[in-house]
């Protein structure tokens, strides 16, 4: 069979249901999927390919999956840093975005947020901003996969002055993009303290109307749980369940603050949760408790939040911070161990974001989205357990190509599909412009 290219590699993590590795593996992709999966020899002797990357001292895995982020947010990067959530967000990052978001501005942050992800193994990511169409259209433009979540909020920003005028924009995008190969429309009512629950109902109608996911802000800090309980009288996640929000198209980001009854009622829903820790901890709103959300049952994934407030875009970062801090906090060395960590920023993110028919695994008939990365660094040496190895030791610089949708989008490091310095010097050129305005203010 001829095919459009072959992987090869000294590992495959497939992320199947037996977390099956293949050693000295390779994949055939042609026609953008996965048409076969088995050891080099047994690909080498049934397809040809006239491009082969991979090879020798090489690992192979699905693309990585990172289910909770503002990419838009990374000019904003070190802009307001060591503060508390509230004051962070009231005091400097909406200000920040009032005078500033725009879809040219949307635009070029998402190009340089792609960009970085891209070459940290991420092929997936799980947006919630404004300028849907701005997003989408940078994010294809490097060739990555997006489910961008327009936000709803019941105040006024640059995006919208009415809640109107924020479900029409939703509703209008995701018109524009359902069906599209890369992006996947979604509705991302903000928080339930910024979206009365008359809205998050109505996004919800909307999310089943057309059939696509729900992204919301969930339990995320101290203050949420107490300003909520003084206005309804419930705790965030118990007002949602009893309004009947929840359900498996939600992925609710952060969860740091449930009670145990609600992590029950996330389990029943079959709630997706995006575990962000790096911002959890940077921001000081806590540390969700993962290892109860995971024997309850619920789909805990990663997430990075945006670069505002982690201050990068690296899921494997996530899943080594995680995995260390959930075995001390539980005083379990067994706890979030590294094939459940890939688990979590692969297969499970995809099923989390309704894509699990698509990516999140390496298996015949899905998408090829493939990450390699490369073994030979003194890091990665020696080598006994290869998901030890990339859960504790590997860094986003390992990653040499990456494949999403069957296209190479990184190649040998490099990215293929736009310019690399271009999209930095734009980058260069918003920071002055924001930082002469915030030393105008000050």
């Amino acid at each position: 069979m001829n095919v459009d290219l072959i992987v090869k590699a000294d590992f495959i993590l497939k992320m199947d249901n037996d977390l099956s590795v293949i050693q000295d593996g390779a994949i055939a992709v042609k026609d953008k999927k996965i048409v076969s999966i088995g050891t080099a020899g047994e690909i080498s002797g049934t397809c040809s390919a006239v491009k082969e990357i991979g090879g020798t001292g090489k690992v192979a895995f699905p693309g990585l999956i990172n289910t909770h982020t503002h990419a838009a947010m990374v000019l904003f990067r070190g802009l307001a840093d060591d503060l508390p959530l509230k004051d962070w967000l009231e005091q400097h990052i909406w200000p920040a975005e009032g005078r500033w978001m725009s879809p040219t501005f949307v635009g070029d942050a998402v190009e340089l947020a792609c960009l970085e992800m891209l070459k940290a193994g991420i092929t997936v990511y799980n947006d919630m901003y404004f300028f849907g169409n701005a997003i989408g259209t940078a994010t294809k433009k490097l060739g990555m996969r997006a489910v961008v979540g327009v936000g709803i909020l019941d105040f006024p920003s640059s995006s919208a002055a009415t809640s109107e005028e924020y479900f029409a924009n939703a509703e209008n995008f995701i018109k524009e993009w359902v069906g599209d190969e890369l992006i996947h429309p979604s509705i991302a009512p903000h928080a339930i303290y910024t979206c009365a629950p008359e809205n998050m109902m109505r996004a919800k109608l909307i999310a089943e109307h057309y059939d696509v996911p729900l992204h919301v802000h969930l339990a995320e800090t101290e203050w949420e749980v107490q300003e909520i309980k003084t206005r309804y009288g419930k705790t965030p996640i118990a007002l949602l369940e009893s309004i009947g929000f929840l359900d498996e198209r939600v992925l609710a980001a952060h969860c740091v603050w449930p009670t145990d009854d609600e992590i029950e009622m996330l389990s029943h829903a079959k709630v997706g949760v995006a575990h962000c820790i790096e911002s959890n901890l940077k921001l000081a709103s806590g540390i969700a408790p993962v290892p109860k959300l995971l024997d309850a049952g619920v789909r805990v994934t990663f997430g990075t939040d945006g670069a505002a407030s982690n201050n990068d875009l690296n899921i494997l970062s996530e899943m080594s911070t995680a995995a260390k801090v959930h075995k001390a906090q539980s005083g379990d060395p067994t706890v979030l161990n590294a094939r459940q960590a890939m688990l979590m920023a692969t297969r499970w993110g995809a099923e989390a974001l309704g894509l699990g028919h698509v990516t999140g695994s390496l298996e015949k008939g899905k998408a090829a989205d493939i990450v390699i990365a490369d073994l030979k660094k003194p890091h990665l040496t020696p080598l006994y357990d290869i998901y030890s190895h990339v859960i504790y030791s590997m860094h986003a610089a390992d990653i040499t190509d990456v494949i999403v949708n069957g296209t190479v989008v990184v190649e040998k490091g490099k990215i293929t599909q736009a310019d690399e310095s271009d999209i930095i010097q734009k980058a260069v050129v918003w920071s002055r412009k924001i930082k002469a305005t915030n030393s105008d203010q000050t």
